[in-house]
């Protein structure tokens, strides 16, 4: 039975996040696998690199699934395009083997989180961006997250209703930058924890506004406790932007950026 990979994108701005719930209530998973089920001609099960929440973005998420009958790259690609709304697109499909899942043979992922740090509000990007009034101090934010480097126990920014076994993960890169009147937050780990990004661009915020000293998210670490942590940041400024997979995979290497940071590099 064929297996085939896609790296689709979307607008989690009007969905209830990446996995399916009741009929009712609209997912990206729901979605994508009804429009990848008409293309197969059969009914297909998606599994996924990562679940992502309510409102959160993707330019890179992978998902794999098997069928009956082999289709070349482009049918599944402009195939299931066509039955997808514009918030949702596959932008590259290919055969893999049989051992390969999305989830499970993924090393890495990477999200990017977007601050628009000015007094005025945006009128264009409010569902693609958190907004932030106060004057945020990028490198103060850059120094306090080297903290988060290595294996940890992220307890502190785990949330209440987290299902993982474990709150240990291996952070690998993370930074702070500004780019012009915005601030990306980008983060790599093996795995990540339920609204971990978000937590942690919560307590950043507070740090690069000044409110905290780049000692605390340290001390955040050390305790390990949630409810000495700052707020939950917004979704609409997360964006799962890379998955890595061991070379052979097949699966295109490199991070898919926003067309807003694409603009700025």
């Amino acid at each position: 039975m064929p297996r085939t990979a896609l790296v689709v994108s979307y607008n989690g701005q009007p969905y209830h996040g990446w996995q399916s719930q009741s009929p009712d209530i609209p997912t990206v998973q729901q979605l994508l696998t009804l429009g990848v089920s008409r293309v197969a001609n059969q009914d297909v099960t998606l599994f996924c690199a990562g679940r992502t929440d309510t409102g959160v973005h993707a330019t890179k998420q992978v998902v794999h699934f098997d069928h009956d009958y082999p289709r070349p790259d482009k049918a599944w690609v402009m195939g299931v395009n066509a039955h997808l709304p514009d918030e949702v697109s596959v932008e590259w499909a290919g055969e893999v083997s049989s051992g390969f899942d999305a989830r499970r043979t993924a090393r890495a992922r990477s999200y990017l989180y977007i601050v628009h740090n000015n007094p005025v509000r945006s009128a264009l990007m409010a569902a693609f961006v958190t907004h932030e009034r106060r004057f945020l101090d990028a490198d103060a934010m850059h120094v306090a997250a080297q903290s988060l480097l290595g294996e940890n126990d992220f307890s502190s920014f785990r949330a209440a209703n987290c299902q993982s076994n474990s709150p240990m993960r291996h952070v690998s890169e993370v930074s702070v930058s500004r780019y012009r009147d915005l601030v990306a937050i980008k983060i790599q780990a093996n795995a990540f924890l339920h609204h971990m990004v978000r937590n942690i661009a919560g307590a950043l915020m507070d740090v690069g506004a000044g409110t905290r000293p780049e000692s605390w998210i340290a001390e955040l670490m050390q305790v390990k406790d949630r409810n000495q942590a700052g707020i939950t940041a917004a979704p609409n400024g997360l964006y799962l932007v890379d998955v890595l997979y061991p070379s052979e995979s097949g699966i295109p290497e490199g991070p898919r950026l926003p067309h807003l940071m694409q603009v700025l590099r």
